[in-house]
């Protein structure tokens, strides 16, 4: 007996803050203006998509002490973003990613719990530590937080923000005009919490909102952050997005959520993915080519060359040969504020595995950037496209996918209109949104609700 086909859960990622996206591009617009964000937006719900994420940038990044300009300089404050979004769109929901290293609990549940209620439901947070003292500078003296602390921070901090928002039952308010009372209960939002990272009491001044809590995402791969999601989040983002790789991981983490007393269908994993569409599979090809390369210009080859070799390389021709010296091996990174770094940690070993690649392959600086770095996950024509992410779903590497556009705001649009009825066709994702909150999307039961009691209840 074969089982039943999985339904594909699809999400919108605002690109920016990195180098998928092409803001040279002619056809590329703001990444500041409002315009942008609710052209995207719109788009995503059009398609009928769960949600619109947001990633955040902190700090503007630096390469030997000025600011990278590279990529797209800066973001928006997000809740402001997400806002404005609850007013020109009904059912997608709007994800922002908020730092629990350098906030405070009370001021980010108050922030979500607004969110929520001016969307009607449709809020939820992506669950960030940051890792360097670069950004924290711009928050704390010395902008320190040992690695040791900041997932026991994070824990504690989510704990303390879930029992804010579950200070409010939700029968409180009665509002009674004849009588002139308000609250049924005085205590509402009582709240006191003791810990090692946050000692705080008083009340919570945020009634219960649509989704009783947001939904929690969370984006750490390492050994503390798949323990993290298979604890505590709703669905955690994954960079596996590959049919081997996602597979992998999709076992790891769903293995781990029994020991939390959770199923399998409580903890969605959605890679992020990019893609290249074209009337056909060639013509995507050459599409995705001519995109690595608009992504990896030779300036943007020496500067992620040097997020290895920690030197100086713009005196090095981008189309030639790799540099004959050696990585700089050192505590002091040129380049400040991108977590990049933290992959290559022995520079030399990667140096080494590079100039053989390189030798190999007759590839230059340029060339081997280009190849060692992200790729197009899903290129082809619209029917290859939709084929793939649904073979990819059915075969666990991943409940769905947060599809990443190298164009903005505009970059979805092709998806939405080409790729996405496809799928529906083949009976593998939404006609119609299935309810009013992100949680009726994801199929995740409201926090108030039992096991017996949930919508998604065997």
């Amino acid at each position: 007996m074969s089982k039943p086909l999985k339904q594909i859960h699809l999400a919108a990622h605002f690109p920016g803050v990195n180098n998928t996206t092409v803001w040279s591009d002619p056809e590329a617009g703001s990444h500041i203006e409002f315009s942008s964000f609710a052209h995207f937006a719109k788009t995503a719900e059009r398609a009928k998509f769960d949600f619109l994420f947001l990633a955040e940038g902190l700090r503007l990044r630096e390469q030997g002490g000025k600011i990278y300009d590279l990529d797209v300089v800066g973001r928006p404050d997000t809740f402001t973003i997400l806002a404005a979004l609850a007013a020109v769109t009904e059912h997608l929901g709007l994800t922002g990613t908020i730092n629990s290293t350098f906030n405070e609990p009370y001021e980010v549940a108050r922030q979500f719990a607004s969110l929520d209620h001016l969307s009607g439901g449709r809020s939820a947070w992506n669950v960030v530590t940051s890792w360097d003292a670069f950004t924290g500078e711009n928050f704390r003296r010395g902008g320190f937080l040992p690695q040791e602390e900041r997932y026991s921070r994070a824990k504690e901090f989510l704990a303390t923000t879930q029992e804010l928002f579950d200070s409010w039952h939700g029968d409180e308010i009665l509002a009674d005009q004849a009588s002139g009372v308000f609250l049924r209960d005085a205590k509402a939002g009582s709240f006191v919490h003791t810990g090692q990272h946050f000692d705080i009491q008083g009340q919570f001044n945020v009634p219960r909102s649509p989704q009783g809590r947001p939904v929690v995402f969370q984006a750490g791969d390492s050994e503390e952050g798949r323990e993290f999601a298979a604890s505590s989040a709703d669905a955690i983002f994954s960079r596996h997005a590959t049919l081997e790789g996602g597979q992998a991981f999709y076992a790891d983490v769903k293995n781990r959520l029994a020991k939390y007393g959770r199923r399998h269908d409580q903890l969605l994993i959605l890679p992020a993915a990019s893609f290249a569409l074209a009337d056909t599979d060639a013509e995507a090809e050459e599409l995705a080519r001519i995109v690595r390369r608009q992504q990896v210009s030779g300036a943007t080859a020496l500067k992620h060359l040097e997020f290895v070799w920690n030197r100086d390389l713009s005196s090095y021709d981008p189309e030639g040969p790799l540099p004959d010296i050696d990585p700089d091996v050192s505590e002091n990174h040129i380049s400040k504020g991108r977590a990049q770094v933290r992959m290559y940690r022995d520079p030399l070993a990667t140096a080494r595995e590079w100039r053989e690649l390189a030798a190999a392959n007759n590839w230059s600086i340029r060339d081997l950037v280009i190849h060692t770095g992200n790729r197009q996950n899903f290129i082809g024509s619209a029917e290859t496209v939709a084929r793939t992410i649904n073979e990819y779903v059915q075969a666990d590497a991943s409940d769905g996918f947060i599809l990443v556009p190298h164009i903005t705001p505009t970059g979805l649009d092709a998806f939405a209109d080409k790729v996405v009825p496809l799928l529906q066709e083949q009976g593998v994702f939404r006609t119609e949104y299935e309810g009013p909150t992100l949680r009726h999307q994801l199929g995740l039961a409201h926090p108030d609700e039992t096991p017996a009691e949930g919508r998604l209840a065997s």
